[in-house]
């Protein structure tokens, strides 16, 4: 038997506007850019991909079930911008083929710098998924699969009964994320790995003419997934949701991929589909995986250079959770709110200065003309902030 677990991360980051040294405004974000990008992706992405794969859970009877990862920014910019996309999403849960996974709600990397604002951003991420969607999360996912056994071991501590990681090579070694593992020394978490060669081979090469087994069809895929039986019983496919219509745009056929590969798997009678939790449930555990060092499913490298791979970056990063006691002595809750987006991932990745192989990928999301700019107007930001939490009367 080969299970296919399809993970899907939701996320849109606030972005900043242009902010420079001699701006008081408190209102920090580009409210029109943000609203713009939103309804430009739900009507690529989101909409249609949603009411695809809602049509496929109900073709198929409920045997093709998926998992989403939806960050609280992008519930809360659901709301202000695409509310057809929040029900959409709503009637997904309903069907009770899919699975809603815990992370940080800001999508912030709290975990390397305050592990009290970490776990309280899970508390308000799992929350608000409960009241939206009515599902209390099981199995937890850091910010851009940031993982190591520190964090395994506080994830049991909350509760959590798996955690989702890159199946990272050198953490892996001889064994393969087919499998189900325990993290060292945490029997009650099971750790399923992301399997990257597959994921990405929607994710990043469908497209490519270039690509040896372009065109890739569902038939094909399906055919590796049940390669897999005998070496195995897991194929992890976790990625970004907008590769559904925007990074892969329609006229690739994306989604007439998807839309035939349930069927295609279920061609082989012992394959199917299920979500993370079930594949818990389901599977044995084959040993133990012991990862001291950070991973993330970034780059080529999949560590954490995305973030963290220059001074500009380190020291944002670290003037930014400098004022986090300061600001939530203030008790202001905008204050904090703000303090808090500017916590997520993508600012920082907005700075990075990396040109290798991956290059392309950081020139390419970068809404900035170069990483220096997004340094001058992160930090012209934070200094507005940091004025906020020390005047007499806050704004």
């Amino acid at each position: 038997m080969a299970s296919v677990v399809f993970y899907f991360q939701v996320h849109q980051p606030d972005r900043l506007r242009r902010y420079s040294i001699f701006d008081s405004d408190p209102n920090y974000f580009d409210d029109y850019r943000n609203g713009t990008i939103c309804r430009k992706v739900a009507h690529k992405c989101y909409l249609p991909a949603n009411k695809m794969f809602l049509d496929l859970i109900r073709q198929h009877g409920g045997r093709f079930r998926i998992a989403y990862s939806i960050t609280g920014i992008a519930l809360e910019q659901f709301g202000r911008y695409a509310p057809e996309v929040l029900d959409s999403f709503k009637e997904l849960a309903d069907t009770g083929c899919v699975e809603f996974l815990a992370e940080t709600y800001y999508h912030s990397l709290s975990f390397l710098y305050d592990r009290e604002e970490f776990m309280e951003q899970v508390r308000i991420h799992s929350k608000r998924i409960q009241e939206t969607f009515g599902q209390t999360p099981k199995v937890f996912r850091n910010t851009e699969l940031v993982y190591n056994n520190d964090l395994a071991h506080m994830v049991a501590r909350m509760g959590y009964k798996g955690v989702v990681a890159e199946g990272a090579d050198r953490v892996l070694g001889y064994r393969s994320p087919t499998y189900l593992y325990h993290p060292v020394g945490e029997p009650s978490v099971t750790l399923l790995c992301k399997n990257y060669r597959l994921s990405d081979d929607i994710a990043f090469r469908f497209s490519n003419r270039g690509w040896s087994e372009w065109p890739l069809t569902a038939e094909k895929f399906a055919a590796w997934v049940h390669q897999v039986n005998g070496n195995g019983y897991l194929v992890n496919l976790f990625m970004d949701y907008e590769t559904v219509g925007e990074h892969q745009w329609e006229e690739t056929g994306i989604f007439s991929f998807f839309k035939h590969l349930p069927a295609k798997v279920f061609d082989f009678p012992d394959d199917n589909f299920l979500t993370p939790s079930e594949a818990i449930d389901r599977h044995p555990i084959s040993g133990e995986i012991d990862c001291p060092e950070m991973i993330s499913w970034a780059d080529t490298e999949r560590d954490l250079t995305a973030w963290l791979g220059n001074a500009m970056q380190s020291n944002a990063l670290h003037e930014l959770y400098k004022l986090g006691q300061m600001v939530k002595a203030t008790g202001d809750v905008r204050l904090i709110h703000d303090w808090r987006r500017l916590g997520t991932s993508d600012h920082f990745y907005y700075m990075c200065t990396k040109y290798f192989a991956d290059g392309d990928v950081h020139k390419y999301f970068n809404p900035y003309e170069s990483p220096y700019d997004s340094y001058i107007n992160f930090m012209n930001v934070l200094d507005n902030l940091r004025s906020r939490c020390q005047a007499p009367t806050r704004v």
